[in-house]
């Protein structure tokens, strides 16, 4: 296929993306919220609640990471660093593992990280939440919380995986003429 036909077909895939985003974000808008308990969690400072995390904020992300085991969840860990700054200053941010806090602050330190983190370590917090199975296993996905009227509340959730709109690394891999052809992430290159 000669290049500007298959640069028109793409832009037209691509529009069709765009209509169905706005689609996805006029359903979200009416979702009933979740009310959802005011959850504990570990720091390196001690115990905060859920309800801290939103600090001045009216809205929270909660980021499901599988912890410092997870070349994944390290590679989109690594791209919130980078837009930590502008989501924060909408919402409030958070990565939830069940790394242990001296874990998660070692690991973090490794990486460059600069968002806060948190441990759900012996809480049914990801359980509650859909991001860990009955077998155990956790997986990786963002939550994301209001809180109204002091009650906190789940407002959307999505899983992650390959591919998905929450990594940019696939989509510019996906530009090239093998695609990623067997890429695979790694904590070091």
């Amino acid at each position: 296929m000669k290049y500007m036909d298959a640069k028109g077909k793409l832009n037209a895939y691509r529009q069709q993306i765009s209509e169905i985003r706005g689609t996805m974000r006029k359903v979200q808008t009416e979702i009933e919220p979740q009310e959802v308990s005011d959850y504990i969690f570990k720091t390196r400072d001690g115990e905060v609640a859920l309800s801290s995390l939103f600090g001045e904020k009216d809205d929270l992300f909660v980021i499901h990471n599988m912890g410092a085991s997870c070349a994944y969840c390290t590679l989109w860990a690594d791209g919130y660093n980078g837009a930590y700054d502008h989501l924060a200053s909408r919402a409030a941010f958070v990565i939830s593992s069940p790394d242990t806090p001296e874990t998660q602050k070692e690991f973090a330190q490794k990486r460059g990280w600069r968002f806060p983190m948190v441990s759900h370590q012996g809480s049914s917090f990801a359980a509650d939440m859909g991001y860990r199975s009955e077998s155990g296993a956790f997986t990786p996905g963002v939550s994301v919380f209001q809180r109204k009227r002091r009650k906190i509340y789940r407002v959307a959730d999505t899983l992650f995986n390959d591919y998905d709109e929450f990594c940019p690394v696939w989509h510019l891999l996906d530009l090239l003429p093998e695609g990623a052809n067997g890429w695979q992430p790694k904590f070091t290159y």
